[in-house]
């Protein structure tokens, strides 16, 4: 069995955004009012309450622009809050829908063809798990099933680091 962690938007990507950066497209955020039902934060990976304002753009999760770099619609609190740190937990946000697209990505930010499977929200953690045993995957994204957009990355869980011991002890 392969420990899993349920990984963010980077905080830097976030803030990037809420000190008026723009987006993946070279663009503004777009702010709305949240309806208060399926408008997910991507860095607290909690829904935005109703009449909260949320900021809506393209978001790109990787590095490089490449074939596979996926770019979609995503949510963030307009207000700065706190990155999702229950990493070994799957996130509040992923109950809101029944299934979610799971996904196989290698070292070099390509889809793993054959990978790509819709998948019930309490199924994630267990499919995540055979993904990321394989070794041509380094990490998993969840996608919205409707829609395609990102919503959190999965990455196998880094080991504890462990005090060294004398031999001499």
């Amino acid at each position: 069995m392969t420990a899993t962690r349920f990984v963010a938007m980077p905080t830097s990507d976030a803030e990037h955004l809420w000190n008026g950066g723009r987006d993946a497209y070279d663009r503004q955020p777009e702010t709305m009012v949240s309806d208060g039902d399926g408008n997910p934060c991507r860095h607290c990976l909690k829904n935005i309450d109703e009449g909260e304002e949320l900021l809506v753009f393209a978001y790109r999760p990787f590095q490089e622009l490449q074939p596979y770099a996926e770019t979609g619609p995503i949510f963030l609190h307009k207000q700065p809050c706190r990155r999702y740190t229950a990493e070994e937990v799957q996130p509040p946000m992923l109950t809101m829908s029944p299934d979610f697209i799971v996904r196989g990505y290698s070292a070099n930010d390509r889809i793993i063809y054959g990978t790509g499977a819709v998948t019930d929200f309490d199924r994630i953690p267990a499919y995540a798990e055979t993904l990321l045993a394989r070794g041509d995957i380094a990490y998993v994204h969840v996608r919205s099933a409707r829609n395609n957009c990102f919503q959190c990355r999965i990455e196998k869980a880094k080991a504890p680091i462990l005090e060294e011991t004398s031999a001499l002890a």
